[in-house]
């Protein structure tokens, strides 16, 4: 049933080897040959060119005066024939132009800012602990005068003190070592150069004294002085100004003190000492008052005198400030007899003292008045605040607030109309412009340490660009102040104007 067969054998490719078998072919390249070549440049042109003037025969003749009995050139004649009318048209026009009515050519480089020139110290002075009690600029505006005395002292001291001078137009100028140095006896509390005479300063003294200095004396600098008299001071001299007299160009010195006395002084006919021409007495009971002030009495009636400024307007109006913050105008023609108890005096002092303005909460310790406008005055004092006064009315037109802490001194700037400076007691100086809506510092003077007070400053009146900064370091900074501080506007005049004519609420 079965059987065996042999039967043929059967293969079966491998598919998978195949497929893992690669053909290999061989191939190869080559770049296309490189080509090269060399090529060269060289100038083939060059030029020489050169000038020279005209001998020196032609241009002498060129040079000489034209003579009138030869012939105008071709077409001058008839050139200023035809433009003659034209231009006398315009120069007619602008006469009567007033496009550029209140504006001050300004030849010098403008700065955008405030920066220190000179930084003067007096090593003795500042050994003792001395104050800058007082700057004042020469009448040339080159030599700066610092009196050291003290600010925060209110007993007698017999130290020694000395007025400093620096001319800083020299070229070797030493910051710490003044050109000359005037040795005094006491504290010096007020210096003012002469207005027309550099040679000349008046000086108040910590003990009532009030003396000239002549610096081209080389012996003895001091000219003339009180010494202590019975009708002088006999407490602080807190300032001291020159006052024109009525005779021709002359002046007299104007002291004031703490003990209610305003001074006029003279130099006698033999030139050796200051007499006393006419004095002014403040007692509170002869004080008028305001529809807004009132006035009580307490303890000495004497009203301590402060600050005092002259009008630049009016020769018979001055102003005074006190310790107790009163604020008065006065007249040096007042002809009221102050009531004062009968002294061994030559001179009958007189109640000057025509208004009052609203008291201040402190001492007012600097009154300076608008150089722009003949209304517009300033003050300042230990309330912190700039009050703008008007000689029309009781209350201050604007107030500012310039520090948290005291004010030593404001001053009106003697170019632009609208800023003024104030000398804080915290130590920087403040720049106010009155133009900006904000009434915030427009510029910032930080000189040192924060309880180095700014005890004085001064404005430059012949170079507008610089003010002088005593600090209670017993150092001066010279600054230079930048060209939005010292270059008026074409409307600020007007703008002071509308200021002057605020009604106080």
């Amino acid at each position: 049933m079965f059987a065996d067969e042999s039967l043929e054998s059967v293969g079966v490719e491998s598919v998978w080897r195949s497929c893992q078998q690669g053909a290999l072919q061989a191939r190869s390249c080559q770049t296309d040959a490189l080509h090269s070549d060399d090529a060269g440049v060289q100038t083939r042109f060059s030029a020489s060119i050169f000038t020279q003037t005209e001998p020196q025969e032609q241009t002498t003749d060129l040079l000489r005066q034209h003579d009138p009995a030869e012939p105008d050139p071709p077409g001058l004649l008839d050139f200023l024939r035809r433009t003659e009318d034209l231009i006398i048209r315009e120069l007619v026009k602008n006469t009567r132009s007033h496009a550029f009515d209140g504006f001050q050519a300004d030849w010098a480089d403008r700065s955008q800012r405030v920066s220190c020139l000179h930084r003067l110290q007096h090593p003795s002075a500042q050994e003792k602990d001395l104050h800058v009690s007082s700057v004042s600029w020469s009448c040339t505006g080159s030599v700066i005068v610092c009196a050291y005395g003290r600010t925060d002292d209110g007993d007698w001291t017999n130290e020694k003190s000395c007025v400093c001078l620096w001319n800083l137009d020299r070229q070797n100028l030493n910051p710490k070592q003044a050109d000359l140095v005037l040795e005094v006896p006491t504290a010096v509390t007020s210096v003012c150069c002469h207005p027309n005479q550099p040679a000349l300063i008046a000086g108040g003294l910590y003990n009532g004294e009030v003396l000239v200095w002549d610096t081209s004396r080389t012996q003895d600098p001091v000219l003339v002085q009180t010494g202590m008299p019975a009708e002088g001071h006999r407490e602080p001299v807190y300032q001291v100004s020159w006052v024109p007299l009525q005779r021709k160009a002359e002046f007299g010195v104007l002291s004031s003190s703490s003990g209610g006395r305003v001074l006029l002084w003279t130099v006698d006919l033999d030139r050796t000492r200051l007499v006393l021409d006419s004095g002014y007495a403040f007692i509170r009971q002869q004080v008028p008052h305001s529809g807004r002030t009132s006035m009580k009495v307490r303890g000495s009636s004497t009203v301590g005198v402060t600050a005092v400024a002259l009008s630049p307007w009016d020769p018979d109006t001055f102003l005074v400030g006190s310790e107790g913050g009163l604020l008065l105008r006065c007249s040096f023609s007042s002809r009221t007899p102050a009531a004062v108890p009968a002294e061994d005096r030559g001179v009958v002092l007189r109640a000057p003292a025509v208004f009052s303005f609203r008291p201040s909460s402190g001492p007012v310790h600097s009154i300076h008045c608008s150089p722009f406008h003949r209304n517009l005055f300033a003050s300042a004092g230990t309330d912190g605040l700039v009050h703008i006064h008007s000689l029309l009315q009781a209350d201050p037109v604007l107030s500012v607030r310039v520090s948290d802490s005291y004010l030593f001194q404001a001053q009106w700037s003697p170019s632009r109309p609208l800023v003024f400076a104030a000398a804080t007691g915290h130590g920087p100086v403040q720049f106010f412009d009155l133009a900006c809506r904000a009434l915030r510092p427009a510029a910032t003077i930080e000189d040192g340490a924060a309880d180095r007070a700014a005890t004085c400053l001064a404005f430059n009146h012949q170079n507008r660009r610089l003010v002088a900064v005593g600090k209670s370091d017993g150092s001066v900074g010279v600054w230079q102040l930048s060209s939005d501080l010292v270059d008026p506007g074409p409307t600020e005049t007007a703008q002071l104007e509308q200021i002057a004519n605020q009604v106080s609420d």
